[in-house]
């Protein structure tokens, strides 16, 4: 994907944990799963963000291995997901970029870097 395109980054832990749809029994079936769900959101664009965007998921730990998609690359942390969110969105600027994430400390940190953050219901609605 182009540098120019928005960036998208997708917090796959934080997003996947805000169902409880027994994703805990196989985190990497549900990373997989909210990756394929993302697709449409690389051409479409999310509220405030026109597409095309540049979509990265964020894995770490369990799902590690989750493999990238059409559409949607996937970023596997070496250690905390957050650390890697946050340097992602550092190196983002001056394209706009939008962090999907609940957790009230990773959005202080990628907004320190001018990053505007989302829920995870932006991208995944409540079952």
């Amino acid at each position: 994907m182009s540098n120019q395109l928005p960036l998208v980054i997708v917090d796959a832990a934080n997003v996947v944990g805000s169902v409880p749809d027994g994703w805990w029994r196989d985190r990497r079936g549900a990373a997989e799963r909210l990756r394929d769900s993302l697709v449409p959101y690389a051409s479409d664009g999310l509220p405030g963000t026109p597409g095309p965007v540049d979509l990265v998921l964020v894995v770490e730990g369990r799902a590690r291995d989750v493999a990238p998609v059409p559409g949607v690359r996937v970023e596997a942390a070496p250690g905390s997901g957050d650390d890697l969110i946050a340097e992602l969105a550092a190196r983002a600027a001056p394209r706009p970029c939008v962090v999907v994430t609940a957790d009230r400390e990773l959005r202080r940190r990628v907004e320190a870097h001018g990053a505007r953050c989302a829920g995870p219901r932006t991208v995944r609605p409540v079952a």
